[in-house]
């Protein structure tokens, strides 16, 4: 039986482990075009802190899926799907091949597999498990989600509060736990077949890199990039301005810390993360990992697949 769904080339992997320079080079290779699946690099003006690539770090490749919203646009899984699935269809229409570029793995695995039907989110509903939240912390409600689905409770960091609300909402909402709601959609069902490559890195190398990466952002301006974005009128409290670099930016700019530690803090807090997106592919058996400077065997296999 023929198979007529669309072929991707996943390059996933954790943060600084050379994902989008690797993707530059394959896409040459390839004839190819990249397509960002970082939940970061969507939005507009914010660069420095989510290590969007230079105009000339892309080297004069497409790259789409960069600066799609702003800041205080609401952006999920869901939505981005909606736009990538279209953009990956108009790229497969000039016989070019995509690659599927970033370290967001509920956004590739969405984007491969479609989503969970269950009934829409209830923000009434979403707020007062918030307010919970917000009064006994998120190890609380972590807690109480280990004891309604502890499968779901082992893949959610205690301190993950986005994502621990919203398995709880779809508890209320559906009765059934997220995890059994996993198994049955099964993720499988999408339009595309993808050979997905996971770069692995010594821990040791992976960490200092981090390190550097982090000093570089300050020095490359990731101070004046969060103030230029408090000056926009956009709120601290909005989800990307409470993500890596910038919350830490934030309480610098707060008075809360000094640059030192909040330099320090954004080091271990971007390794945590790094621990976090690598026991997230390592969940998933299709994924082929990949030493990042083999260039010629990854090339190899991509052939292969093609």
């Amino acid at each position: 039986m023929k198979d007529d769904k669309q072929k991707l080339i996943v390059i996933g992997g954790p943060t600084a482990s050379g994902k989008s320079s690797l993707a530059v080079k394959l896409a040459r290779h390839f004839d190819g075009e990249v397509v960002n699946a970082d939940s970061m690099q969507v939005y507009r003006h914010m660069d420095v802190g989510t290590a969007k690539p230079s105009v000339e770090e892309k080297e004069g490749i497409a790259h789409h899926l960069l600066d799609v919203v702003d800041p205080d646009e609401d952006f999920n899984a869901a939505i981005y799907r909606t736009m990538a699935v279209p953009q990956l269809k108009e790229i497969a229409s000039r016989k070019k091949l995509c690659f599927i570029v970033g370290g967001t793995g509920l956004y590739i695995k969405t984007l491969l597999g479609g989503l969970i039907e269950c009934p829409p989110s209830s923000p009434a509903l979403r707020e007062e498990i918030r307010e919970e939240c917000d009064k006994y912390g998120s190890d609380a409600l972590h807690h109480r989600l280990k004891m309604l689905d502890p499968e779901s409770a082992l893949k959610i960091h205690p301190h993950d509060s986005l994502r621990i609300i919203r398995a709880l909402e779809i508890i209320h909402l559906t009765h059934e736990r997220p995890s059994s709601l996993v198994r049955k959609h099964g993720f499988r069902g999408g339009p595309f077949r993808a050979l997905k490559i996971c770069l692995q890195i010594d821990r040791e190398h992976l960490y200092h890199r981090i390190n550097e990466r982090c000093l570089l952002m300050v020095e490359s301006g990731l101070v004046g990039e969060t103030e230029s974005l408090l000056n926009k009128g956009y709120s601290p409290s909005l989800k990307p301005l409470k993500s890596l670099g910038y919350r830490h930016m934030i309480k610098y700019l707060q008075g809360d810390w000094d640059l030192e530690e909040a330099v320090i803090r954004l080091q271990a807090d971007t390794r945590r993360y790094a621990k976090r997106q690598l026991t997230w592919f390592r969940a998933d058996p299709d994924v082929l990992w990949m030493i990042p400077e083999e260039t010629d065997n990854i090339i190899k296999k991509i052939h292969e697949f093609i």
